[in-house]
């Protein structure tokens, strides 16, 4: 059997460097995205795999990934949109334009490789693998998260919307709800002692998830296993979402 080809989008670090490091592991052969070119090119070059530069923000950026994927690889299997930014502050200070650039990454840029990876699917006509990274504020709201939760909100509604709209092609489209990680774009709240202690005590496993707890969350999801699992939210928050 031959391996599947994989997609990554973000995947010059964090959450999603750590997915293509655990899709790897199982076999895939990954293509490596990321507004970070190099960033994108080092991790490729850990996987023997294929780095490319995209800013999911350009519309057209799905179209061109999904092209020069398949021009290297022959096909597509997976797609995963880790791409994302996180912008806070208060919601009546906030400049519309934040808004705007949060949800054109993690809004319009999921939307843009995810549809662009359904076209794909549809051509080769055997199936395929979505899966959108959300967030815990997804699915719950916190003070100064008006743009970040916002567009993670629309990408739990995006999910669900994909998922039927592509049920009948064999498409599979689900999201990860990662809580509280130990990533980079998360270093400014975990590094503050106050916050850190603040945002764990809302976790009743009391630790961040490591980046490799939510890759494994997406291995399944886009495995064979999953293949009747469609339109779903995945928390991977230590029980945060449980708890309320």
């Amino acid at each position: 059997m031959s391996p599947r080809i994989s997609l990554v989008t973000g995947a010059g670090a964090g959450i999603g460097a750590a997915v293509a490091r655990r899709l790897a592991d199982r076999g895939d052969r990954v293509v490596v995205a990321d507004r970070d070119g190099d960033a994108a090119a080092r991790i490729a070059a850990e996987l023997d795999g294929l780095g490319l530069t995209a800013d999911v923000a350009v519309e057209g950026a799905g179209d061109d990934l999904v092209a020069r994927t398949v021009s290297h690889h022959g096909r597509l299997d997976v797609v995963v949109t880790s791409a994302g930014i996180e912008r806070t502050g208060p919601a009546a200070t906030l400049p519309t334009g934040t808004v705007r650039d949060s949800l054109a990454v993690n809004v319009l840029g999921s939307f843009d490789v995810a549809a662009a990876a359904a076209r794909r699917f549809q051509a080769q006509g055997d199936g395929g693998r979505v899966v959108l990274v959300g967030s815990v504020n997804s699915l719950r709201a916190l003070p100064g998260q008006a743009a970040y939760a916002t567009s993670k909100g629309a990408v739990l509604m995006l999910t669900r919307a994909l998922a039927v709209d592509w049920a009948a092609d064999g498409i599979t489209v689900n999201m990860v709800a990662p809580g509280v990680t130990d990533t980079a774009m998360s270093a400014g709240s975990l590094g503050d002692p106050e916050r850190r202690a603040a945002l764990l005590s809302r976790v009743p496993m009391g630790r961040p998830a490591r980046p490799e707890d939510i890759a494994d969350a997406v291995a399944f999801l886009s495995g064979p296993e999953a293949g009747y699992i469609t339109g779903i939210a995945l928390p991977v928050d230590g029980g945060w979402s449980a708890a309320g």
